[in-house]
């Protein structure tokens, strides 16, 4: 029904369109906070496209990520707020902050339905994505677009389907992807990887010395192919032997997974097979740590190597655990930045990865009877993702390019050693990077940069970080993607902050649009009046 519903908006729109498709508002990327941004648009009353190279809207929170990352809930209003009560409403209750994917999915499909937006699925930037866009001085004119699609897997197509492009021409573009790929071929300035403690002065940054969390905490685990002897090379899932200087820049970016729906209701499983080529070998390292979890004298449990989370009507929400688990950690470095046959080919391996891993936890004779039964007890949920057989449609892209804006968001902020007057909402989540690499040092697999920080309480993100130089690109808005360091992405980079920028995102394009003026330069105050009465929240006076 979910599908069916956003099919019926997509295909109000011409597969082939000779003439420029114009419209006040383009919304590129179908995450859950471009649905909001869009769903904003045409309540004010200005025509929108939403455009979404996959077909499934929603982002990450339909993709399998039903374990709210939350933070303080006090600081999250607006539509964000909205969605939540929404779930609450489906499942008997206030707000709901654990959900199914499906749930989540209808809800931001009805959204689109109530508010006429117009959706054009399985379409993305044309070609190699520097050529779609056309700028006149500051302004992006247009864009073009070229059809996409996904296989029987849901893996995307590294190549576009043979059809004509469609040029879409619009007033104000907000960039909603993960990847930041519109801003990107707009021209507009953005880092990726990591910044050195010494540029932002930020403790958390750059490469650790220590990394306390997600490591191998149990025992030593010898990283060479034949223990002992180093001539005879690392294992897999091991990328190197120097972590670099600590302190130091580098262009790691923090690893990926799938968030994963299963059931242990055999009613509705469908079974864990291995993946086209699994190789028990690559799992040797997964192996080697459990086997030394046993010679420590403890017994190895399934939540050390998958942190479950339960969901309503018997279902989870899986991600990464402990030393070896489901992040593919070293294996995304060159998606922020990779065309799109790159990109195809590191989803496709973190999708045969994880397979092969919970196949191996069922079933390799390495591990202990118990905890191979307690692997197998699980199946893919059947009822969710039904057009993959039960597979997330989404690659957890947890930090690709980051915009270098008007304002930086650093560790300053997320520790209140500095304020903003140009707030558009708050986030209050833990600086939180996953693992970056993992090394063999001091002839043992260690795992590095995971951070696990909080911040001083909730904090305001300014306006000026979700809109680039003016002098770059004056008409587009980018709230997910944003101005941030590093390791204040991590705190920043929350679903629920994402809707609450692409709320007011959405504001701001409208305003621009109506003050015939620059994003950069329309009236914050109003903007802000206007996000109060919205129920954006702005603020949180510290208690007394």
């Amino acid at each position: 029904p979910v599908f069916a519903t956003v099919l019926a908006l997509f295909i109000t729109l011409p597969a082939r369109a000779a003439d420029p498709r114009q419209v006040d508002v383009c919304v590129y990327g179908g995450t859950a906070a471009g649905v909001i941004a869009a769903v904003t648009v045409a309540k004010q009353g200005k025509s929108v496209l939403l455009i979404e190279p996959g077909r499934h809207l929603g982002g990450m929170t339909t993709g399998g990520l039903g374990m709210t990352d939350t933070g303080n809930k006090n600081a999250i209003g607006g539509l964000s707020r909205d969605f939540y009560k929404r779930l609450g409403q489906t499942y008997n209750t206030d707000e709901s902050w654990r959900f199914e994917p499906h749930a989540a999915e209808k809800i931001l499909s009805d959204l689109c339905a109530e508010n006429k937006v117009t959706i054009l699925l399985n379409h993305r930037l044309a070609g190699d994505r520097t050529s779609a866009v056309a700028k006149q001085g500051a302004r992006i004119q247009q864009i073009k677009l070229e059809e996409a699609g996904v296989d029987e897997t849901g893996a995307p197509f590294s190549s576009a389907k043979p059809s004509d492009p469609i040029i879409v021409e619009a007033k104000v573009f907000i960039d909603v992807t993960y990847e930041g790929d519109l801003l990107a071929a707009a021209k507009v300035s953005y880092t990726v990887g990591r910044e050195a403690v010494s540029q932002h002065d930020e403790s958390l940054n750059g490469i650790r010395a220590k990394t306390p969390s997600h490591q191998f905490l149990i025992g030593k685990v010898d990283p060479f192919t034949k223990p002992g002897d180093p001539a005879s090379g690392l294992l897999p899932l091991i990328i190197a032997t120097d972590p670099g200087a600590t302190g130091a820049a580098d262009k790691r970016v923090q690893a990926y997974n799938f968030r994963l729906c299963l059931t242990k209701n055999p009613d509705n499983q469908i079974e864990i097979t291995p993946p086209k080529g699994y190789d028990p070998s690559r799992y040797e390292l997964l192996a080697r740590h459990i086997e030394s979890i046993i010679a420590s004298g403890k017994t190895p449990q399934l939540s050390q190597f998958l942190k479950i989370d339960m969901m309503p009507n018997g279902k989870t929400d899986i991600n990464n655990n402990g030393a070896v688990s489901t992040d593919f950690i070293g294996e995304n470095y060159a998606y922020a930045d990779g065309d799109y046959a790159a990109r195809a080919k590191i989803w496709k391996a973190h999708q045969i990865y994880i397979q092969g891993l919970l196949y191996f936890l069922a079933t390799s004779p390495r591990l202990p009877e118990k905890l191979r039964a307690d692997m197998h007890a699980w199946g893919w949920a059947k009822d969710e993702f039904t057009d993959t057989a039960g597979w997330p449609h989404q690659l957890y892209v947890r930090e690709a390019r980051r915009m270098i804006g008007r304002y930086l968001i650093t560790q300053a902020d997320c520790e209140h050693k500095r304020t903003v007057d140009d707030s558009i909402g708050m986030a209050s989540y833990n600086m939180d990077s996953h693992n970056c690499q993992r090394i063999a040092k001091n002839n043992a697999a260690e795992n590095e940069g995971d951070v696990q920080v909080g911040p001083k309480g909730p904090y305001s993100v300014s306006y000026r970080a979700i809109t680039p130089k003016t002098d770059e690109c004056e008409n587009l808005i980018v709230p997910v993607c944003v101005s941030a360091t590093h390791i204040a992405y991590g705190s920043v980079r929350m679903e629920p902050v994402f809707m609450i920028l692409g709320q007011s995102a959405g504001l701001a394009a409208c305003q621009s649009i109506e003050e015939k003026k620059p994003v950069q330069n329309i009236d914050i105050p109003r903007l802000q009046k206007q996000l109060l009465e919205a129920g954006q929240v702005l603020e949180l006076k510290k208690p007394t």
